[in-house]
């Protein structure tokens, strides 16, 4: 085997080794990214169900109030 055939062969491993990283950075990437939607979209849903509970609290603040306006 020859000079050339071993660089060769290390420039094929350290080729496999940068493929398995970048890979592997991808998989965190991916896994991180997947964490934190299902955050951001649990705290859409918190916040939006929030919102509406306001609103209906707000309707029925209203609709007690026009019912006492009523009964004077």
């Amino acid at each position: 085997m020859g000079i050339a055939d071993q660089f060769k062969d290390k420039a094929q491993q350290l080729a496999d080794e940068a493929k398995k990283k970048a890979e592997e950075g991808r998989n965190k990437g991916q896994e991180r990214m997947g964490t934190e939607g299902r955050e951001r979209t649990q705290n859409m849903s918190e916040r939006a169900s929030k919102t509406s509970q306001q609103g209906r609290d707000k309707a029925r603040g209203a609709a007690d109030e026009l019912r006492e306006r009523r009964e004077r």
